[in-house]
């Protein structure tokens, strides 16, 4: 019996020390362990603590005291099954360690949802205007198209051809949303211009300027916005935003014209040519490259959302530094309350009026999200540079100085908002 039971012990420490050879930098010992291991396991205590120049530490805390000062390398838990604990691990050899692998995972996730702090970023960026403007006034109007035309190339990188195409079918959607850029917007443009002038006593030029805001097109922005809340129909807004601004060189001059009196000529050469810069090259540039080196979009795309927050603060901040004295006149607060009732109020029927037209499509909600995008983002940006140009009176540029900042403001924090209450609607669901 004693034999026999020496010589099963020998072959279990000779199995153990050829399994230490193959597997000494990876073992790593279980903290529960089942009966019938206790007596293999017992022979590992009288095991050197050193098997050919390895060194192994013990997480067992039944052994701990023995072998925990004296090993210094941590590894695999040992199966419960110890025929588990013969075989390779075949994936070994091509893995890199976990631990490098978790941080890279971890800085990505980091990268990726960067987008979440677009509206603390946004105004973080309107307080250092307001209260240190040189920190965003050498960001002038020549940087605009290239910063609006990196946007559009993040919109790119991010959808395919065939997203755009499946836009192009959607022409009752399109054309909701040209009827709420030139229709429902002037119609409130007006209104809050009336308001302005009538009930609040401001200048004439104030309601000028808040019309003037109501008759431009749609603001590249909100494609970006859509993107960031409904990547799937941010070739939609893409195809809107784009339609609105072509034909603006056509419908604003006319709108100024009826609302406020006022015919602007407008270049229509430079309208297509920004057009081209801003929205069709980076477009096409970003669709290409995510056709032809898929591997470059993959090792860029985990960056560009960090750009982008850092683009859109820049785009923000700097109408309102370059402004500033403008946004504080004395009108500053009343114009502030009006454009404020203004956007919001294009927001909120933008939404709600899509919700009524599009009641039974199966993606309703992202509709009204796209829609409420459009109709109440506009490029004041090109309201600004209209009042500055064909107008001689200042206070026609203060409403779109303000509009610039508010405008961005509201639509990303809806962005948060929205984003937030999807998760809440996934969580429910599962």
């Amino acid at each position: 019996m004693r034999m026999n039971l020496s010589s099963t012990i020998s072959g279990e420490n000779l199995q153990i020390h050829r399994f230490y050879r193959v597997h000494r930098s990876r073992l790593e010992f279980p903290t529960s362990i089942s009966s019938r291991h206790q007596s293999t396991l017992g022979l590992f205590a009288r095991l050197p603590p050193r098997i050919d120049g390895g060194s192994v530490r013990c997480s067992n805390p039944s052994l701990s005291s023995d072998w925990s000062s004296r090993f210094s390398i941590f590894t695999r838990c040992v199966p419960e099954k110890f025929s588990e604990f013969l075989e390779p691990d075949q994936d070994s050899s091509n893995s890199s360690p976990p631990i490098f692998q978790q941080k890279e995972a971890t800085f990505v996730k980091i990268l990726k949802q960067s987008n979440s702090l677009l509206p603390h970023v946004v105004l973080a960026s309107t307080l250092v205007a307001l209260i240190f403007p040189p920190s965003f006034s050498w960001f002038t109007s020549r940087y605009y198209a290239p910063a609006l035309g990196f946007l559009m190339f993040a919109v790119g990188v991010n959808s395919s051809e065939k997203d755009f195409l499946e836009a192009l079918k959607q022409p009752a959607a399109i054309f909701a949303g040209y009827v709420g850029q030139f229709f429902v917007k002037p119609l409130l443009g007006y209104l809050f211009g009336t308001v302005a002038v009538t009930l609040c006593g401001l200048p004439t030029a104030i309601g000028a300027g808040i019309m003037l805001v109501s008759c431009v097109s749609g603001a590249q922005l909100s494609s970006y916005a859509t993107f960031l809340t409904d990547p799937a129909l941010a070739p939609l807004s893409v195809v809107m935003t784009s339609l609105s601004t072509a034909t603006a060189v056509f419908v604003t001059p006319f709108l100024s014209l009826l609302l406020i009196g006022k015919k602007l000529p407008v270049d229509v050469k430079g309208m297509i040519s920004s057009i081209t810069q801003i929205v069709v090259v980076p477009i096409a540039a970003g669709l290409l490259l995510n056709r032809f080196f898929p591997r470059i979009c993959d090792a860029i795309r985990p960056f560009l959302p960090p750009l982008s927050v850092l683009v859109t603060a820049c785009c923000v901040g700097a109408p309102l530094a370059i402004n500033i004295n403008s946004v504080m006149s004395p009108f500053g607060l009343s114009i502030l309350l009006l454009i404020v009732a203004f956007h919001l109020s294009a927001f909120v029927a933008g939404y709600f009026l899509t919700g009524l037209a599009f009641h039974r499509a199966p993606d309703v909600k992202a509709l009204q999200r796209t829609l409420s995008y459009e109709t109440g983002m506009q490029s004041s940006l090109l309201a600004l540079a209209l009042a500055n140009r064909f107008f001689q009176d200042p206070l026609v540029s203060v409403p779109p100085a303000i509009s610039t900042v508010l405008m961005s403001l509201m639509g990303f924090s809806l962005v948060m908002i929205w984003n937030k209450n999807k998760e809440q609607d996934l969580i429910k669901q599962s």
